[in-house]
Parts: C-alpha cells; sequence; structure tokens
C-alpha cells in the first residue's frame, strides 16, 4: 500500500453537503503516477516507492544524472519525482506500473498536504509576526517600526532568534488532516475540505494522514447531586446567636 502520490492545485470552490450546509474545497488532480523505483530493507534500509508525475517532459529540460536513472527503469522523464511509504506485504507494486488516485485514496479519508506557500517578498514585523504595532493616533511617532531589540550597553548585541522584518512566504508548508470530500476517479480528481498551501497550478504532495483528527466532544453538564447525598461543598457556618 502507498501511502500518498503527488498532485497539482487546481483551484478552490464550495460544494452544498446532503444537510444543504456549504463546504469550501479545494480541488486536486492527483496522479496518474508511475513507479520509477522501489526501495527495500535488504539494499536501502527501508521500504519506499518513488513515484513520478506522469506529463510530456522533453529530455532537454532534464539533467543527464536523473535521465540516466529514467532510462534504467526503461520510462520517459518525468517533471517531478516524489518518495512515499510502501508496504510490501500489502499491495504488490512493480517498476513501471501506473498508480491512479482511486488506488491510494478514499472518500472521507484524511490526508496531509504539502506544497511550497505563496512568496510574500520582504515583509514588516506586523505582517511577519503579527506584533500589535504602536498607536495610530496623530503625534504618536511610532506606528509600525518592530521597537527595542536589545540593550546597548550589555550584550550589546541582538540575541539569536530575535523576530524582525524579512523574507515572508516560499516555505514548505504542511496542511493536516483534510477531509476528502469527493473523489473523480475517472479524471483523477481529488476534492478536499479546506485551503491548501500555495498557488493554483502548484505542485503537491499528498500523504495519507498518519493519525486520524481528532474531536472536540461537548461537555455534559454535571448532573444533580441527590437529596441528602454528600458533596465537596462545605455547608455555610450558622449564625452566631447575639
Amino acid at each position: 500500500m502507498i501511502n500518498g502520490m503527488i498532485g497539482i492545485k487546481l483551484g478552490m470552490t464550495q460544494v452544498f453537503s446532503p444537510e444543504g450546509n456549504v463546504i469550501p474545497v479545494t480541488v486536486l488532480k492527483a496522479g496518474p503516477c508511475v513507479v520509477v523505483q522501489k526501495k527495500n530493507k535488504q539494499t536501502d534500509g527501508y521500504e519506499a516507492v518513488q513515484l513520478g508525475y506522469v506529463e510530456p517532459t522533453a529530455e532537454r529540460k532534464v539533467s543527464k544524472a536523473v535521465l540516466g536513472h529514467f532510462k534504467k527503469a526503461g520510462l520517459p522523464p518525468t517533471r517531478r519525482i516524489k518518495e512515499f511509504k510502501f508496504v510490501a506485504e500489502a499491495d504488490k507494486v512493480n517498476v513501471g506500473d501506473q498508480i491512479t488516485a482511486a488506488q491510494v485514496f478514499k472518500v472521507d479519508e484524511n490526508v496531509d498536504i504539502i506544497g511550497i506557500s505563496k512568496g510574500k517578498g520582504f515583509a514588516g514585523v506586523m505582517k511577519r509576526h503579527h506584533f500589535r504595532g504602536g498607536a495610530a493616533t496623530h503625534g504618536s511617532m511610532f506606528h509600525r517600526a518592530p521597537g527595542s531589540v536589545g540593550a546597548s550597553a550589555f550584550p550589546s548585541r541582538t540575541f539569536p532568534g530575535m523576530r524582525g522584518a524579512g523574507h515572508l512566504g516560499a516555505a514548505r508548508v504542511t496542511a493536516k488532516n483534510l477531509q476528502i470530500v469527493r473523489l473523480d476517479a475517472e479524471n483523477n480528481l481529488l476534492v478536499v475540505r479546506g485551503a491548501v498551501p500555495g498557488a493554483d497550478g502548484g505542485y503537491l504532495m499528498i500523504r495519507i494522514s498518519p493519525a486520524p483528527r481528532k474531536l472536540r466532544l461537548e461537555r455534559q453538564a454535571p448532573a444533580a447531586a441527590k437529596k441528602g447525598a454528600k458533596t465537596g461543598a462545605k455547608s455555610p457556618a450558622p449564625a452566631k446567636k447575639k
């Protein structure tokens, strides 16, 4: 059993549940992928499969090392290659096999989606670290500045990890436990609840969530104490006679 696939983010929309509730969803194109390499415990120390996202790619756009890797497998080169965990006892997969979305995912299953977030360039502390900022009133002279970053006499430096302005976005982000609402097996489309990192057309890693989502249970009201039963509350002290 393979625990994930490579996909592409197509965009966001909304669907309606059977109860009539609006669900914000993201449409993903999951695969098809081809098995480029199998790894096992004897030679590599672990079990996994290397998948390539099936799309036409010119050989001149692939390095010679990667091109030799594909020629060894007897496959045309693909633009994206990712490795996923694989349990050999559960299913048999060979190099060259094509993997589709219906073989890996099921409706109502939770998935983790990994992608590169949108780059936002150079950002200040209010946007990057959610600083509160100064007063917006006239004459404040302190609005969006970061403020003090350390003492001048000692230690005469800023400590590592000090939050400040800098590059924001364009980083690896994982959206966990997103529910698969619909699955189009013919077109390899997944419709998942919620937002997914990255821009439309970006490549993603779609993995089956290792742990299910923990649902919040409604708190039950404490049962009323029976008449005459002992409770932890202290009884009021009797009033003193004058």
